[in-house]
């Protein structure tokens, strides 16, 4: 009796391994199928400017309302997905992704394109908030890599149809664009949203001791009232700020420092500074979230922190000094994002390891609104660029401010949490 006791045992490990991999699998394929409502934005900026003269930040006002409102609602989506299961919170998020690019293709009005950033922010936070809780909870023992896995596929997602989407663009209208991806991208979410479901008690391992992890579930209520939740919640703002701005302007960036449309060539292929550099961008922004999320598995979140914002301050001084040149942008424009990526794995986990597993989609969507927050920045870059005459000053903000985040990681977070953790 207990020799099959001990089989079933084995067998259940066995498909919960199994399961655990294809819920990491089924999200990181939904999270790249809203990859370029954020990374793709870019591309549609000058396009519509050219056709409507609004001006680069009324049009940048959008991207502040998309970041916004898919951030904001993922605590509240987050609720309905510890409540019902991920299954019908992604589904919902893959048609609302739909509907707005749709609405985005036919928007000639800046109320218009507003409505559609919001609906678009709507269904991404869905998708997004669902994945990255699901993926929190399947893997208590390789949080910061599932994390980061999942993060990866929305943050490398773009990289394989930015240069299509731009020569759609090109050859078709910034409208079709719109369309045809949103079509696309919203019905592949809302296919495999269909095979999502959350852990069954019991299924899943333990964390190694290695990691430190709360041993208690701290509700939402709960979490609001942590300090370390608000010292989490600044440092995410700052460093997000900073990464938003090279998302949205990269292409901007690019046109002012006269290289958009200069060819180079890489490994044998040809292409425009351009879009060689949005490839590479997207793909090290992919590759920060879980390679950094690995190593804050084995070398501990604050310490991971200090490391990489100290190379993230590193790499925006670089891009304002030296991006001048269209190959030295090229790397330097990859350095930020492959600095800035990983805040995406190594904030949840951390979060999550503060505050428990059960209401992890709740309590990582609270910490996520943070990059809402941060959004509003992404105008004041345009604002401050317009003032001085050049990026050099938004590149001197964006050092600092990756600086002092990475100081607050070992000086302020880690001792908090270690005292919090001895008083448990």
């Amino acid at each position: 009796m207990t020799l099959a006791s001990s089989n079933m045992r084995t067998e259940q490990a066995t498909a919960s391994e199994a399961s655990r991999w294809g819920q990491l699998v089924f999200g990181i394929i939904c999270m790249v199928m809203i990859a370029n409502l954020q990374y793709g934005w870019t591309l549609f900026v000058n396009p519509i400017d050219q056709k409507y003269h609004w001006g680069a930040p009324a049009i940048q006002v959008a991207f502040s309302i998309f970041i916004a409102t898919e951030t904001w609602l993922v605590p509240v989506e987050g609720w309905f997905v510890d409540r019902y299961g991920p299954r019908v919170v992604a589904a919902f998020g893959g048609v609302l992704v739909a509907i707005a690019w749709a609405l985005n293709s036919v928007a000639s009005s800046l109320p218009m394109l507003y409505l559609a950033a919001t609906i678009s922010g709507i269904g991404a936070g869905a998708v997004y908030g669902t994945c990255v809780g699901n993926a929190l909870k399947w893997f208590p023992d390789r949080r910061g890599l599932a994390a980061g896995l999942t993060a990866a596929g929305f943050g490398a997602g773009a990289a394989a149809t930015v240069i299509p989407i731009r020569e759609v663009i090109l050859g078709y209208g910034f409208e079709s664009a719109f369309l045809w991806f949103g079509i696309g991208q919203g019905l592949i979410v809302l296919l495999f949203s269909q095979f999502l479901k959350a852990p069954l008690p019991g299924q899943l391992p333990a964390a190694p001791p290695r990691v430190t992890q709360t041993k208690h579930d701290y509700a939402p209520q709960d979490v609001v009232r942590s300090p370390i939740f608000w010292v989490l919640y600044v440092m995410f703002v700052m460093v997000s700020a900073s990464g938003l701005m090279a998302t949205a302007q990269i292409a901007p960036i690019a046109k002012d420092f006269k290289l958009a449309d200069q060819e180079v060539t890489i490994l044998f292929i040809t292409a425009s500074a351009l879009s060689a550099a949005l490839v590479i961008d997207n793909i090290l922004n992919g590759l920060a979230r879980p390679f950094f999320g690995w190593v804050s598995d084995h070398l501990g979140r604050e310490n991971t922190m200090a490391g990489v914002f100290v190379l993230g301050a590193l790499a925006y001084w670089g891009l304002g000094v030296s991006g001048g040149n269209p190959y030295m942008f090229i790397l330097t424009a990859g350095f930020v994002f492959f600095t800035w990526g990983e805040i995406f794995s190594l904030f949840p986990s951390t979060c999550t390891d503060s505050f428990g597993s059960k209401y992890a989609t709740t309590n990582a969507g609270l910490l996520y609104t943070a990059k809402g927050t941060s959004a509003w920045v992404v105008p004041l870059a345009s604002v401050l660029k317009d003032y001085s005459g050049s990026w050099h000053g938004v590149f001197v903000v964006a050092t600092v401010m990756n600086l002092l985040v990475a100081a607050a990681a070992l000086f302020v977070l880690k001792p908090m949490r270690k005292r919090a953790l001895e008083r448990q």
